[in-house]
């Protein structure tokens, strides 16, 4: 009830109040009829005046809302994106397709499990993407010794078979024994960016029926970035 009379426009009702008196005068000639126009004319720019106040109230309004939604995109571009999203089960197929259409320049694929490659439809979804992408320039892959075998009947074959396959490299063979892996893009344009997972569980295990389970992704702008690098880059030239 308290709220209501608060926001009940006295000026409307003081208003509405003189005309009836105007009016009850008249009908009682008590006044003229110049005296009623006197009081309307007296009314009219009394509801003229409201009427510009509540025009500018909402002028004020309309700046203060615009403001704020200013002030709100300003924060929400401010606040840093995070450097590492983890990537779940449900996303993991569509995520590391779209990993692959996106990419530009070189890519690494480090010490990955190629069981995963075996199923056509799980090549088609994670490594024929970004072999038959035209912005992609090469694909090297540095892989364990214990993949090599993998790689010449079940892989190649089917590597050789997309468009684009002249950008796949020969692998570089190693005895691996680090328990991370990772696919690196776009280190040609210093945009890197990564798919970062783990041997064992929970995030993969090496078995005839486990694929990755979880993967990170490790955006362009984190330190971790630098420090794949130095992993790869040690390996591939021998120098670990």
């Amino acid at each position: 009830m308290r709220w209501q009379i608060k926001e009940i426009e006295w000026e409307a009702v003081a208003g509405i109040l003189a005309a009836v008196l105007a009016l009850v005068l008249h009908f009682l000639h008590i006044v003229d009829e110049s005296v009623l126009l006197q009081i309307t004319l007296v009314l009219m720019a009394f509801l003229f005046i409201s009427h510009l106040r509540r025009e500018s109230e909402t002028e004020t309004l309309s700046e203060s809302v615009a403001h704020t939604e200013r002030t709100v995109e300003e924060i929400r571009a401010s606040i840093d994106t995070p450097d590492l999203e983890l990537i779940g089960p449900a996303q993991l197929r569509p995520r590391s397709t779209q990993f692959g259409q996106g990419a530009r320049g070189e890519m690494i694929w480090f010490n990955v499990c190629l069981l995963m490659f075996i199923p056509q439809d799980l090549f088609d979804a994670l490594l024929r993407p970004p072999i038959e992408n035209p912005e992609v320039s090469s694909i090297q892959f540095v892989l364990d010794e214990s993949e090599r075998e993998r790689w010449k009947t079940q892989v190649k074959p089917k590597v050789q078979e997309c468009t684009g396959a002249e950008s796949v490299r020969e692998p570089v063979w190693r005895d691996l024994d680090e328990n991370v892996s990772f696919i690196l893009r776009g280190t040609e344009n210093e945009q890197t960016d990564a798919l970062l997972s783990f041997w064992g569980e929970p995030f993969m295990a090496r078995t005839t029926q486990d694929v990755p389970r979880y993967i990170i992704h490790v955006a362009r702008d984190s330190e971790l970035i630098p420090q794949l690098q130095d992993i790869e880059r040690e390996h591939r030239l021998g120098t670990n």
